[in-house]
């Protein structure tokens, strides 16, 4: 798949994010049955220095994701979607949904903002 090959997000929103995070977003999007907007996607590391994301951020590789969650029905919704497509890395921040496929970090875990 490439970036151009996404169902559901346009390119300026996937460019430099891996292929199976995307194959997976797509999954996810799709049993969800909500739209999906990615606030954050792959960052430079002035990008994550800007927003005080970690030193070791999975954006910073284009392993990771946020979405939009700006309710409860929402983000039940995202969560339905990203365990049926298999995430093993989400957290559940105020307004976002953050999803990732870092291995190099601890998998099974769900997680609030420090």
């Amino acid at each position: 798949m490439t970036n151009k090959d996404t169902k559901y997000f346009k390119e300026d929103k996937a460019i430099g994010l891996n292929e199976s995070l995307l194959m997976m977003l797509d999954s996810a999007r799709e049993e969800a049955g909500i739209p999906f907007k990615i606030t954050s996607g792959l960052r430079s590391e002035e990008e994550n220095e800007k927003i005080n994301g970690v030193k070791n951020s999975a954006h910073l590789r284009g392993l990771a994701v946020d979405i939009l969650a700006e309710n409860s029905t929402q983000r039940f919704f995202i969560l339905k979607g990203a365990f049926y497509a298999g995430f093993k890395r989400i957290e559940i921040a105020p307004h976002h949904i953050h999803l990732d496929i870092d291995k190099e970090k601890p998998q099974e875990v769900a997680f609030f903002p420090s």
